[in-house]
């Protein structure tokens, strides 16, 4: 890549990162919050369930929005909603508006990561598997160094510094963006010059509402089952009420001129879809080692909260280390030999959380830690990497932003693993039941990277 390029990525990479960043910084922030707003745990772990919900929903609309109106004014508008959000949640008069611009935030900082993957797909055109190691290093360590970072800054100040770190990021990404970022064509405005009327059917406004709803009232009505320890009717009718519109809103693409979620261009390229349902399943195992290993190194090891945040570190550090390495072995190889060896690093690991016990030495965790932090690293650039190959070009605002629910939808599922498999409490016997399960995603990962990913292979 060139000189414009690395600066292209560089400011692309600096305001991305606050999704991540914000996603995982305020986990050690939920004490300070129950403490100041006096909430018990269900309520304040709206904080968290709130900002994937919205990453969920937004990513794919702001895609949408990107492919008509722009790439480059959307990045630009997203880094300034981040910064009014993180600038006016410190001044939160109550936990409910907290929550307003939590949500706010997660729009805004989702309106850079989908666009972010189209600005590379569309504007750097070699080494487009290098350039998104780039984009996974800024991901990836945002994600992993995020609990870190926040708990330095609630040490030293309180829970507002974990919002008022984002301003200089979101400042200096978009002075660099300014400059860096090619101007939008005039064909790339496929909205300009017609009427409301046009405009309302062009971004097909009734689609994203159903698909908004019906993802919302699905997520509330599962997370709220959750958060509180048991389903209620209201919970069943909220989930229930959110899959037929989720039903409608399939029916209503599939007869529309102008679909959000092109459906049937989905149905002829199968392996975009594949890949989407891969990236997913990534993410759960990911996230169910994510946050339930270091609940076994606390409860069952009796190890610190300082020296688990240390072995949990190498997660992020393996990733950060593996994914430049992937991204030159990707453009010369493709993702379908990267992935593999991801899936087969995924399952050595989840097979070595299965013989961990109570007295295992540490080295056996920093083993099945280093597993995944390299399969991530070479995940991060391969399933992109597919993406790219297998997506056409008019709609990788919408599929990246797909792309990215797909990773929410990883990380939700796996909270909601490990509560079923735990229970009401953390268990040593739960945990290696949990390690199973993962083996045999992991073994499934493995199918699907041989026989699925890469369309050249198909």
């Amino acid at each position: 890549m060139n000189v414009r390029s690395w600066w292209l990525m560089t400011s692309v990479g600096l305001g991305i990162l606050l999704n991540p960043l914000n996603s995982s910084m305020v986990s050690v922030a939920i004490p300070s919050l129950q403490k100041v707003f006096h909430l018990d745990f269900t309520g304040v772990s709206w904080i968290i369930f709130s900002f994937y919900i919205a990453s969920a929903v937004a990513q794919p609309v702001m895609g949408k929005v990107s492919d008509l109106f722009g790439r480059r004014k959307i990045f630009l508008a997203g880094l300034v909603i981040a910064f009014a959000a993180s600038l006016l949640a410190p001044l939160s008069p109550g936990f409910g508006w907290l929550i307003v611009f939590r949500i706010v935030q997660s729009i805004g900082t989702s309106m850079m990561v989908a666009v972010g993957m189209a600005l590379v797909r569309v504007h750097i055109t070699e080494k487009q598997a290098t350039a998104l190691s780039v984009l996974s290093i800024f991901l990836s360590g945002a994600a992993a160094i995020g609990p870190f970072i926040g708990g330095v800054l609630i040490h030293w100040w309180d829970w507002r510094a974990i919002f008022i770190v984002n301003i200089p990021f979101a400042a200096a990404s978009f002075l660099l963006s300014w400059k860096t970022i090619p101007r939008d064509e005039s064909p790339a405005s496929a909205a300009r010059g017609v009427s409301f009327r046009q405009w309302f059917h062009l971004i097909d406004a009734p689609g994203i509402l159903l698909f908004t709803a019906g993802l919302v009232a699905l997520l509330v009505g599962v997370l709220s089952a959750k958060s509180t320890g048991h389903i209620s009717y209201r919970h069943v009718l909220l989930g229930l009420a959110g899959l037929a519109a989720l039903g409608v809103f399939v029916r209503h693409e599939l007869k529309t001129a102008s679909p959000f979620i092109p459906l049937r261009t989905f149905a002829s390229h199968r392996e975009m879809t594949w890949v989407n349902v891969q990236f997913m399943l990534v993410n759960v195992l990911f996230y169910s080692l994510f946050f339930g290993l270091p609940s076994y190194l606390q409860l069952v090891r009796g190890i610190s909260e300082f020296h688990t945040g240390i072995l949990m570190l190498s997660l992020g550090l393996c990733s950060l280390a593996a994914s430049p390495l992937a991204g030159r072995w990707i453009d010369k190889s493709g993702p379908r030999p990267a992935l593999i060896v991801s899936a087969l690093l995924m399952t050595f690991g989840s097979v070595w959380l299965v013989t961990l016990s109570r007295a295992s030495p540490v080295i056996g965790v920093c083993l099945a830690l280093a597993a995944f932090g390299i399969s991530n690293g070479l995940n991060s650039v391969g399933m992109q990497t597919a993406l790219f190959k297998s997506s056409p070009k008019e709609i990788i605002g919408v599929a990246s932003g797909l792309f990215n629910t797909s990773r929410y939808l990883g990380t939700i599922l796996s909270s909601l693993l490990i509560g079923i498999v735990m229970g009401g409490e953390f268990s040593f016997g739960g945990f290696r039941l949990l390690g199973i399960i993962l083996t045999v995603i992991a073994l499934s990962l493995v199918f699907m990277s041989w026989r699925r990913v890469d369309s050249a292979q198909l």
